[in-house]
C-alpha cells in the first residue's frame, strides 16, 4: 500500500466483463475460524455469476514522465531472465487490481479522507509498515459485517490483461503468486477470479471477536511488517528451490523484495500508477501486460 505522493494517475475508464469462477464470501482458514469461533450467521447466498470491472485507461501517461527513464526496454539479460522464469509473484493492489484496498474498504466505512490524509502522511516518512497498517485500521475498525458488506458490493476491479496474463504463464508452468500487504478477505476473492490456490497467497488477516468485531490483524504474517515481501519471496525460493523468480509490482516494498536473496528480477508495472521513484529502480518497466505477454515466448 504506497502513497500516491508524487505519483503520476492514469484517468480510468471502466467496463464490465462476466466471469463465473469467485465467490464473494471471504474464505476464513479452519484454523483461524477454529480459534476465534468466528460465525456466519445471516450470510446472504451468493449469484453463481456477477459482473467484475476491468480498467483501461484512456489517457497514456506523459512522454515527459517517462523520458528520463531507461528500462521501459528490457535488455537481453532481462528478457532471458523472464522468459525463463519459474515463479513469479504479483503485488495485487495498483498492479493485479486497480484499487488499494485499504482505502476502498476504508472509504465503504466512512473513514476514507481520514484514512487517506493519513497515509498521506505516514508514507512521506520512514514509519515502519506494521505501524501504518495498525493506525490506519484504527480509524475505522471494520467489522466482519462490515467486510462481507464491502465484499458483496465492491466486485474486484481488475487491470487490463492480468487475466491473460496468468493464463499464459500458467501455459508455461510457471507459479503464480499473490504477494500484497492487503487482506486475505479481500484478495481471496481476486485469486478465485483468476485460478490461484489460496496456498499461493501471502497477504493479512483481519480478525474479529466471536461477535464480528474487529480486534486486529495476524502479526504473523510476513506481509503486515516492512521488509515482509521480500520475506515472503524468501520462504518461497527456500521452499521450491526456485532458481529464477520474478516480483512484479508498482511500489517500494515490491521493489525491496529484490534485496539480495530475494527476487531474481523486478518488473515494475506503471498501468495504474507511475511511481517513479520505483520505476527509475526497477529492471523493466512495463505500462500493459501486454509487453511481458508477448516477451514470455
Amino acid at each position: 500500500m504506497e502513497s500516491l505522493m508524487n505519483s503520476k494517475l492514469i484517468s480510468p475508464h471502466f467496463f464490465t466483463v462476466k466471469n463465473q469462477h469467485s465467490y464473494f464470501i471471504p474464505r476464513f482458514s479452519s484454523q483461524l475460524v477454529n480459534q476465534n469461533r468466528i460465525s456466519l450467521p445471516g450470510l446472504k447466498k451468493h449469484p453463481k455469476h456477477f459482473s467484475s470491472l476491468v480498467y483501461a485507461s484512456t489517457h497514456p501517461i506523459q512522454t515527459s514522465s517517462m523520458e528520463h527513464l531507461n528500462n521501459a526496454v528490457p535488455s537481453k539479460e532481462v528478457l532471458e531472465l523472464w522468459k525463463s522464469a519459474e515463479a513469479v509473484c504479483f503485488d495485487v493492489d495498483s498492479t493485479v487490481c486497480i484499487d488499494e484496498g485499504i482505502d476502498e474498504l476504508a472509504e465503504y466505512c466512512g473513514a476514507g479522507k481520514a484514512v487517506a490524509e493519513w497515509t498521506a502522511r505516514a508514507m512521506g516518512g520512514s514509519v515502519p509498515f506494521e505501524e501504518a497498517l495498525a493506525a490506519r485500521l484504527s480509524l475505522f475498525k471494520p467489522s466482519l459485517s462490515q467486510v462481507q458488506d464491502f465484499l458483496h458490493q465492491k466486485p474486484p476491479r481488475l487491470s487490463p490483461g492480468i487475466d491473460e496474463m496468468i493464463k499464459s504463464l500458467k501455459a508455461k508452468n510457471i507459479a503464480v503468486y499473490l504477494i500484497s500487504g492487503g487482506f486475505r478477505q479481500m484478495i481471496n476473492p481476486v485469486a478465485s477470479i483468476l485460478g490461484i490456490p489460496t496456498e499461493n497467497i501471502f497477504a493479512n488477516q483481519l480478525l474479529f471477536s466471536n461477535s464480528g468485531e474487529f480486534v486486529g490483524f495476524d502479526v504473523n504474517e510476513p506481509t503486515s511488517r516492512s521488509g515482509g515481501k521480500a520475506k515472503a519471496v524468501q520462504q518461497l525460493k527456500e521452499a521450491h528451490g526456485y532458481k529464477k523468480l520474478v516480483m512484479i509490482g508498482d511500489g517500494a516494498t515490491d521493489l525491496e523484495a529484490r534485496k539480495p536473496g530475494g527476487a531474481d528480477l523486478f518488473i515494475c508495472y506503471g498501468g495504474v500508477v507511475l511511481r517513479e521513484t520505483v520505476a527509475a529502480k526497477a529492471d523493466w518497466l512495463v505500462l500493459n501486460f501486454t509487453d511481458l505477454i508477448n516477451n514470455l515466448n
